[in-house]
């Protein structure tokens, strides 16, 4: 009889706890999201004339050379999958992608053979799907840009310093800049000159 009794309220526990945990917590915290952050819970899409254009979330892979590039992925370009390659800086993997990426952007002319103007154009992300670049990086890429857009350096390294982000809260992270809004920022300016 006790063990019934036990049984009995064990699976009371269980149904109620289920309903709460399972179904009341996912909800409420579900709906707050859609109230309180509707524009984080609805994944920070990024909109222009009413069309969705991105995430300011996740980079986006451009590769044309009248745009700014992101960081390179290890993941697929089209952000189905998240991930680095988990290999370290001694493995001659990463040394073959390393000097692979540093190859394709000499040929770019995004640096110059003599070096890197920034980690971020060689290394991949840790996800694999940063939308931010640093504002040395973003900046390396402003001849390039210039020549295949026609629009004058100077002109590009305003913009580039317009869309850079400061630390948060003034001490977290490193200045930043995002590749989509700059790269958005920049076809606003050849559709109006």
């Amino acid at each position: 009889m006790n063990l019934s009794r036990q049984s009995l309220a064990a699976l009371r526990m269980l149904a109620v706890l289920t309903v709460l945990l399972g179904v009341v917590y996912p909800a409420a915290v579900w709906g707050i999201g859609r109230v309180a952050f509707a524009d984080q819970a609805s994944g920070s899409l990024v909109r222009r004339d009413g069309t969705v254009v991105g995430s300011s979330l996740l980079g986006q892979a451009f590769t044309g050379a009248d745009t700014f590039h992101g960081r390179p992925s290890t993941s697929d370009d089209a952000g189905g999958t998240s991930g680095g390659s988990n290999l370290a800086a001694s493995d001659p993997a990463q040394r073959r992608a390393l000097a692979q990426r540093r190859a394709t952007l000499e040929r770019a002319g995004d640096v110059p053979p003599s070096g890197v103007a920034a980690p971020d154009a060689l290394t991949a992300s840790a996800s694999g799907l940063d939308p931010d670049i640093s504002p040395a990086y973003a900046l390396a890429q402003v001849p390039r840009v210039a020549r295949a857009t026609g629009i004058g350096e100077s002109a590009l390294r305003t913009l580039v310093r317009r869309h850079t982000t400061g630390r948060t809260l003034g001490f977290l992270g490193e200045p930043r800049v995002d590749v989509l809004e700059l790269n958005l920022a920049l076809a606003l300016d050849r559709a109006r000159g």
